[in-house]
């Protein structure tokens, strides 16, 4: 094999070779590294300067950063790129030089001749919308074509996200939505998903619904995630009601809507809210019938509203319904069933349901024990209140101040003047306070019996607690006492100076 001469196989491209050196200024890698060069040395100047990228640390004087921008590529004989802008505007908002910025943005406009990112008028589109420059953040949107810029929908999304956050920007929205089209901006889903998600956020659920039915008559399909939002946000309205809500619910089905677990439980709980417990265990049954099986939140839901409308035959149904289809009834679902069941009068069955609650270890707790003494008290059964109160403090079962002032109306209403001030000292020790009412009566019966000392003493225990009798207390102390000198005015009248 017979090898060439070195000089006819040689890379005239190598130093050693070739005819004319380039020059180092004029191929691709000489310039990327120029730039990256005054890139370094634009971001040593501003931390020289004090500037830093942490937002709200500058605090000297600082000069100018575009001199500083155009002097550090200048001296590597390089044009600035769109990622030198980017850091001089985003270290100039983050340290609050606000005041820069349209003279940056001006020269970036009239003298530089890149396309410049839309990125970078994005990031200063949504800092002026956070900084509640609203409509600096709407001139420099239409102000995007002028940078060499061409407007796509997540320019528009965003101003219309930060419009519709509060609003006094929302008569802002329509305006924009015409301009968007001659800056040959095409609305998209997107756009629809940004403007209903930013109407439910404000509660505004009527528009966010017209904005719906747009984006159905345009051809999008069906978002599931946008009905959602608009379901959620339906039932936290104060001034909606619940026949307008049905409506909706059922128009939104109407046009393809499926909803899901958490639809339903936000639909259920408002009509609950609503005092419409029949709506609600429609709206259970449709779930089932959407093959989603309702879980025991959903029961405890349905069953409260029922006992608030008083629909005790559905209540016994709906309550076989859980144990039928296994679900596992908690303590709450007991104690709204039990709820139902004092209601009716029904105490024995109450009292069969929670031995059942024990023998499936689901543990009754304060609110059964005051559901139970309510029950009693109003039913005239003292003596099985108290067994009650005595059971469910061997239980472990520790009463609140509900609980005492149960009882406590029940004594003083079957006239139990001496247990109920018994009763009465020894919510005090606990620091718990009767209700105003329940202690007027408790010292008008003892007026009414003659124990005007007993019931001054009372006063006087209990002013010292830093409690206000009514003025029915007042009253009958006075009255009763006669206005005694050194009795009425010495005692009675001590007791207003200590309150």
């Amino acid at each position: 094999m017979v090898r060439q001469p070195l000089s006819k196989r040689a890379n005239k491209y190598l130093r050693k070779f070739r005819k004319w050196p380039h020059s180092p200024y004029k191929t691709p890698w000489h310039h990327n590294f120029g730039q990256q060069q005054a890139m370094q040395k634009l971001k040593q100047a501003t931390l020289e300067m004090g500037f830093s990228q942490e937002p709200q640390t500058a605090n000297l004087p600082h000069p100018f950063l575009l001199s500083t921008l155009i002097d550090s590529f200048k001296a590597y004989s390089c044009d600035p790129t769109p990622k030198a802008y980017y850091f001089v505007i985003k270290t100039l908002t983050n340290t609050s030089q606000l005041q820069d910025i349209p003279a940056l943005l001006d020269h970036l406009e009239h003298l530089e001749k890149f396309e410049t990112p839309e990125s970078v008028l994005v990031y200063l589109i949504r800092f002026y919308g956070l900084s509640d420059k609203v409509q600096d953040a709407v001139d420099l949107f239409f102000r995007i074509p002028r940078f060499r810029c061409t407007p796509t929908v997540c320019s528009l999304n965003l101003v219309l996200s930060l419009l519709c956050r509060k609003r006094e920007y929302l008569k802002m929205v329509p305006d924009i939505l015409l301009k968007s089209q001659h800056m040959n901006i095409r609305i998209e889903e997107s756009t629809f998903r940004v403007l209903i998600k930013a109407l439910c956020r404000i509660k505004r659920v009527g528009y966010a619904i017209k904005m719906l039915n747009c984006m159905i008559e345009d051809g999008y399909g069906l978002d599931e995630t946008i009905c959602s939002s608009i379901i959620s946000s339906l039932c936290e309205q104060d001034d909606l009601t619940s026949g307008e809500a049905m409506i909706i619910w059922r128009d939104m089905r109407k046009v393809g809507f499926c909803p899901g677990v958490r639809d339903y439980t936000n639909m259920i709980r408002f009509l609950v809210k609503e005092g419409k417990g029949m709506d609600a265990l429609d709206v259970l049954n449709q779930q089932k019938q959407d093959g989603i099986k309702p879980d025991v939140v959903h029961y405890t839901m349905v069953l409260s509203g029922l006992v608030a409308e008083g629909e005790y035959v559905k209540l016994d149904q709906l309550f076989d319904e859980i144990l039928v289809f296994g679900v596992v009834p908690d303590v709450y679902t007991y104690n709204v069933y039990i709820n139902g069941l004092c209601k009716q009068n029904n105490i024995d069955e109450a009292f069969k349901i929670v031995a059942s609650m024990e023998e499936l270890e689901c543990k009754p707790n304060v609110v059964t024990c005051n559901t139970l003494l309510g029950a009693l008290c109003l039913a005239g059964d003292l003596r099985k209140a108290r067994e009650v109160m005595k059971e469910m403090g061997w239980k472990g079962v520790g009463l609140n101040l509900h609980s005492y002032r149960i009882m406590l109306d029940g004594l003083v209403g079957k006239g139990e003047i001496g247990e109920a001030c018994f009763l009465l000292e020894e919510m005090l020790e606990k620091c718990l306070f009767p209700r105003s009412s329940s202690f007027d009566n408790i010292i008008f019966q003892m007026c009414q019996k003659g124990l005007i000392a007993e019931a001054i003493e009372l006063t006087k225990k209990i002013v010292a607690k830093s409690f206000v009798p009514g003025a029915r207390t007042w009253e009958a102390l006075l009255l009763k006492s006669g206005f005694k000198q050194g009795f009425s005015e010495t005692t009675v009248f001590g007791l207003l100076g200590q309150n």
